[in-house]
């Protein structure tokens, strides 16, 4: 199994010179203007040209080669259960091979694979408290984990919620993956979660697993939940005039997952965009899953809106990075002064026809990953999973 990553010992200093073209992550501005980054202990410090910002005693230097820097990719909707296993799929090392198709971060919507699962009040508490503890410590590949969302009955209290946010929950799982099926339920418990500091999802669409049930727009409405999980279902979607009217209904986020109906997240795009939201929109694998793992699913998601969607592929990278990250509350995400120094450094694939980076995703290409880094540490270097790159990057001092 993939183990705690290691952190810095002491001070640090990252520099990455030499970039090709820096995504940001923010709609408002995809591409800036710059070829350096600077990051000082895990935190982005300058940002700029090379003969602009201060390099000296850089502790790693890390040479682009003239590929391109993003923020590390965010994966909205994850179902972790222990460390780096899925009794799922029962398969190891899943959470390590996200970080070789670029994901840096993950958002677990709930425990449910846990073998076992306790469904009492007590139980889910425990269970809950566990996972946000268990993971606030382990970081698989270095790799970010928000765990900790706990599955809502309807015999909790508002006393629950208060308990839960005291010991350190922050996420609920999916509402409708539990006893609580109904609107009026769900959004008294939502409105409890949001009063001390909970954020909320809920489940979209047709049954996924056994205990889940059909929620409709008319659930989703009335829950109100922060982020209206896989609204292109996980995996059977609702109809197009559902997926409308939450869209027009409500404002809040609207989540499209790798394992949903892809032409039901094509449509939910296109009613976003014609809205003016696209800054509702994130993305999610919503794995393990029936289907499987998907440690390129992310990087999927974006090649597929930005070439069946028609979406500047710049643009496509902030729905899996800047758009999650200032929906959740992050401070990741957005490469800006002050954020966590977690980077993915990618160039268009090997042979892709594209003439660049976005012009291959927007073919419908998967683009070739060289390096992650969080919290200004690299953490891997060429990709074991995506197709090689046509230019890598390298480290030129450090380890």
């Amino acid at each position: 199994m993939a183990h705690d990553a290691p952190q810095a010992t002491g001070p640090s200093k990252l520099v990455i010179r030499n970039i090709g073209l820096l995504l940001s992550g923010a709609l408002e501005k995809p591409i800036l203007d710059g070829d350096t980054i600077v990051a000082e202990n895990g935190k982005i410090s300058a940002i700029g040209r090379f003969k602009d910002v201060n390099t000296e005693g850089a502790t790693t230097v890390v040479d682009a080669n003239g590929t391109t820097v993003a923020p590390g990719l965010i994966d909205s909707h994850v179902h972790p259960v222990a460390g780096d296993w899925t009794p799922r799929q029962n398969q190891t090392n899943w959470i390590d091979s996200y970080l070789h198709g670029g994901v840096t971060t993950m958002i677990s919507a709930g425990e449910v694979h846990m073998p076992g699962r306790p469904r009492d009040v007590v139980g889910l508490k425990a269970m809950a408290i566990f996972a946000q503890r268990a993971f606030w410590t382990l970081r698989p590949g270095g790799v970010k984990v928000h765990a900790g969302a706990p599955v809502i009955e309807c015999e909790m209290v508002e006393d629950d919620f208060k308990e839960l946010a005291a010991a350190g929950v922050k996420l609920l799982g999916e509402v409708g993956l539990g006893g609580v099926k109904d609107g009026p339920t769900a959004r008294k418990m939502v409105g409890w979660a949001r009063k001390y500091g909970i954020q909320s999802t809920i489940h979209t669409g047709g049954p996924s697993i056994p205990g889940s049930g059909l929620i409709d727009k008319d659930v989703v409405l009335e829950a109100d939940t922060d982020v209206v999980g896989h609204i292109n279902g996980g995996h059977t979607a609702l109809p197009d005039d559902q997926i409308r009217c939450i869209c027009e209904g409500c404002k809040r986020g609207l989540e499209l997952v790798h394992n949903g109906n892809e032409r039901s997240a094509l449509f939910t795009l296109r009613t976003a965009r014609e809205m003016g939201d696209l800054h509702r929109v994130i993305l999610g694998t919503d794995a393990p899953a029936g289907s499987g793992v998907q440690p390129l699913g992310i990087l999927r998601m974006v090649s597929m809106l930005s070439s069946l969607g028609d979406l500047p592929a710049e643009l496509a990278f902030c729905l899996a990075t800047g758009n999650t990250a200032r929906m959740r509350e992050l401070d990741c995400g957005l490469i800006e002064v002050g954020r966590s120094a977690d980077f993915v450094l990618m160039d268009k694939a090997q042979h892709s026809p594209g003439k660049n980076i976005l012009e291959s995703v927007q073919l419908g290409d998967l683009p070739g990953i060289g390096m992650t880094i969080i919290d200004g540490i690299v953490r891997t270097q060429r990709s074991r999973n995506t197709p090689p790159a046509g230019k890598v990057p390298e480290i030129i001092i450090g380890h």
